[in-house]
């Protein structure tokens, strides 16, 4: 296959924006919406400290709503571009586009999203790249591979801008439970990601964190950190529930390489104390934390463990300001910063 002609940029590259649509399907959030709704807020006066926000609304009547918390917040409202558009969900690590570069262009990649294969309200979200692709002035593209089209969450991948990415074999090849593409293989995967994506070298991790309602996402395990690189959550309670399969992923990272045929360097993030909620284990993790400009947001949950996984990050990033983001209202969705959100690269 020859080179591809796409490449897409690293998180920590420079960025014209983060993507984020407001919360107004309660339903994610049952009990917990009118904490959500203003916990939000603050991520959006985080976000805008460093670079604009792209905000979709459902309506002009939740942008006028909006509008007032954010005014109350003190938020500066000039870095705050709002795209009207109903969504089904807020989750724009997923049903938003993935923004490559084409030499200079930026292109937005649609992929295809399905409800994760999971649930069956996903049309409204279906819409979302072309709104933002629109927005911003930049082309869009349809994935497809072998004249079908490609089925893949941005939460499901993590690259470093060189042409290594890291996934989940639980996410992608799980014959049997929320299977996106049925047949596809490494093979056709690793594919998919050099034509679209630029990537030559991808990272096989095995299982995701329990709880994870995505069935092994990325963002909540390993993360790039810089070209050569990777963080990735290990539990130190051998009788957790998530243990085995985090040693597995620490394993497989310690025997991986990148792109160039060097090893990545690793560096362990710990878990927080499980969180279980009206009989629910959530998940939790310090891995879905927000690369900006010049910050990374890192989501926290009132654990002991907050401090050591923030100064693991600040040892990561000397260059960014580490801000805590309390996540524990987020985590009610199953997700947290990194997974209501998608950067825009400048």
């Amino acid at each position: 296959m020859a080179a591809s002609q796409y490449r897409f940029p690293a998180e920590w590259e420079k960025q014209q924006g983060i993507l984020l649509c407001f919360p107004h399907n309660g339903n994610d959030w049952p009990g917990k919406y009118g904490a959500i709704q203003w916990a939000f807020v603050e991520f959006i006066k985080k976000v805008t400290t460093f670079e604009t926000v792209f905000l979709v609304v459902a309506n002009e009547k939740l942008k006028a709503k909006v509008t007032g918390m954010l005014e109350t917040a003190h938020v500066n409202l000039a870095h705050v571009s709002f795209i009207v558009h109903k969504t089904n969900r807020s989750w724009m690590r997923d049903s938003g586009p993935i923004i490559v570069k084409k030499g200079k262009e930026r292109i937005a990649l649609n992929f295809n999203f399905n409800g994760w294969a999971k649930y069956n309200n996903y049309t409204l979200d279906r819409h979302v790249p072309s709104k933002v692709s629109t927005h911003l002035g930049i082309s869009m593209e349809q994935v497809f591979y072998k004249g079908k089209p490609v089925v893949l969450e941005g939460g499901a991948i993590d690259v470093n801008g060189k042409g290594s990415l890291i996934t989940s074999e639980e996410c992608l090849l799980d014959p049997k439970i929320q299977v996106r593409n049925p047949r596809l293989t490494k093979e056709d995967y690793e594919a998919i990601f050099k034509e679209y994506l630029g990537v030559t070298n991808t990272i096989w991790l095995g299982d995701g964190i329990k709880g994870d309602d995505t069935h092994g996402h990325i963002d909540d395990l390993a993360r790039f950190v810089n070209e050569d690189t990777i963080v990735t959550v290990v539990e130190s309670n051998k009788k957790d529930t998530n243990y085995h399969a985090l040693q597995d992923n620490l394993k497989r990272l310690e025997s991986a390489v990148l792109e160039n045929g060097k090893k990545p360097n690793i560096v362990q993030l710990p878990m927080p104390t499980p969180i279980d909620f009206d009989g629910v284990t959530l998940p939790a993790s310090y891995a879905n934390f927000l690369i900006l400009n010049k910050a990374v947001l890192v989501p926290t949950f009132n654990d002991a463990n907050d401090r050591i996984a923030l100064n693991v990050l600040a040892d990561v990033f000397p260059n960014r300001e580490i801000i805590g983001i309390g996540a524990i209202d987020f985590i009610w969705g199953f997700g947290t910063l990194h997974c209501l959100s998608q950067q825009v690269p400048e």
